[in-house]
């Protein structure tokens, strides 16, 4: 696979160039940039576009009403109803000068978010990334977005964007944790390895430590220049999103 990023303007621009090119950060260094999470509701959506925030994050999927004609709204299972639709969502956002990171849970909703994308796209001049968890991860469940036609739907909208390709983790703080084991990123590897978009793998902070050889691995072979470390205790957190290809890249 040899995925660059892509130019100015483009949806997979490399993060950090574009907020340094605006004038929203320093230097190109990912620990600069502070992210928004689960930001649904209209109440987080206002707080996260009046924050320091770069890059806003937030869950799409179908509403739980059965309806055959239901828009996709913002909420994280297992909630199934918002006050939130994604397009209520993006018409707010486009207003900002904020990225985007939009979490597909289930595969019905990647269709008609995308269609709804496409109407806003020019008014996006900016990074967007579409994350689903595609495999089950450590301590994670089954219940995950089948890749191929996620990532063949999404494709076929927008070439050009940004692929956020995770596992379904948890967490038992009085059990000891596995990492990612080289099956699991083996795994992603053959499902990446056919990819010309950028892809960024995010990873559960707590269990980076003992996946280090691992996800390096994954780094090199999928030539991926970045993971994504997230700890979902926070609401707003700085997260080390290493960018730039170097001769040896950290996961730290």
């Amino acid at each position: 696979m040899t995925a660059t990023a892509g130019g100015p303007g483009s949806w997979s621009e490399n993060i950090l160039e574009y907020f340094l090119r605006n004038n929203l950060t320093t230097t190109e260094d990912g620990a600069e940039i502070v992210w928004y999470h689960a930001a649904n509701h209209k109440a987080q959506l206002n707080e996260a576009l009046k924050s320091k925030a770069h890059m806003i994050e937030a869950d799409v999927l179908l509403p739980g009403d059965g309806s055959e004609y239901s828009q996709p709204i913002m909420a994280h299972p297992p909630e199934t109803n918002s006050d939130n639709t994604l397009q209520e969502w993006l018409t707010a956002v486009i207003k900002s000068n904020k990225g985007i990171k939009l979490d597909f849970k289930s595969l019905a909703a990647v269709e008609p978010s995308m269609m709804l994308l496409e109407n806003v796209k020019r008014h996006l001049k900016r990074p967007v990334w579409i994350n689903a968890d595609i495999l089950p991860g450590p301590n994670g469940n089954s219940r995950v977005v089948d890749a191929k036609p996620f990532i063949d739907t999404v494709t076929s909208f927008f070439p050009d964007v940004t692929f956020s390709l995770g596992w379904t983790t948890g967490w038992h703080p009085e059990k000891v944790n596995e990492g990612y084991s080289w099956t699991m990123v083996k795994e992603m590897e053959y499902i990446c390895k056919e990819l010309n978009q950028p892809v960024t793998f995010p990873v559960r902070a707590a269990l980076v430590r003992q996946s280090c050889s691992q996800l390096l691995w994954l780094l090199k072979k999928s030539n991926s220049d970045s993971l994504f470390i997230s700890d979902t205790h926070f609401v707003i957190q700085r997260s080390r999103v290493n960018m730039k290809s170097q001769p040896n890249k950290s996961v730290s």
